[in-house]
């Protein structure tokens, strides 16, 4: 296979990563040990998101004209790419774990739902919940009115009612 058409697939792969992906994630992956990069990958891995290292003017070309533009002024010394397809949180949070066992691990900046984040951004991101979580909190919060609603109407009808009516006794 020619050069051109190698790197044209390349370009190719990472377009088509990109049209499904929900988020794009830049990390500094530069000092980490082959044991954290494999850790960090079986890691990444699990929670569904894709990770490589691609050459920065390969992903240049494969972000152009898309909602990862912006990614564009990132593209510089090593680059490893996280790629998110389900929750857009994920990728940030699952590398943002990983920060204590691996402080040379940087994030760069990424692009979540349609909005560019910096590095600083993307430590925000990482801390927000998944969406399971969210929707778990915001359920929570429904039922304890409700049941408490409940709880006072069962007691506003036994006090009502009063005590049960005794059965006449028979002759």
């Amino acid at each position: 296979m020619p050069k051109i058409e190698s790197k044209q697939a390349v370009i190719n792969e990472i377009k088509d990563k990109l049209a499904k992906a929900k988020s794009v994630v830049l990390v500094d992956a530069r000092g980490l040990t082959v044991a954290q990069d494999t850790s960090l990958r079986k890691t990444l891995r699990e929670a569904g998101v894709d990770y490589k290292v691609y050459k920065n003017t390969m992903l240049s070309f494969a972000i152009k004209d898309t909602e990862f533009q912006g990614l564009d002024k990132l593209l510089f010394g090593p680059s490893a790419v996280a790629i998110s397809y389900g929750d857009p949180t994920v990728a940030a949070a699952t590398i943002f774990k990983q920060f204590k066992a691996m402080p040379k691990l940087e994030f760069k900046g990424g692009i979540v739902d349609n909005a560019y984040y910096d590095a600083a951004g993307m430590s925000v991101v990482a801390e927000i919940p998944s969406r399971e979580v969210l929707l778990a909190k915001l359920l929570g919060s429904w039922k304890a009115p409700m049941a408490a609603f409940a709880r006072l109407a069962a007691a506003l009808a036994e006090q009502k009612a009063g005590p049960a009516p005794e059965a006449p006794a028979e002759a």
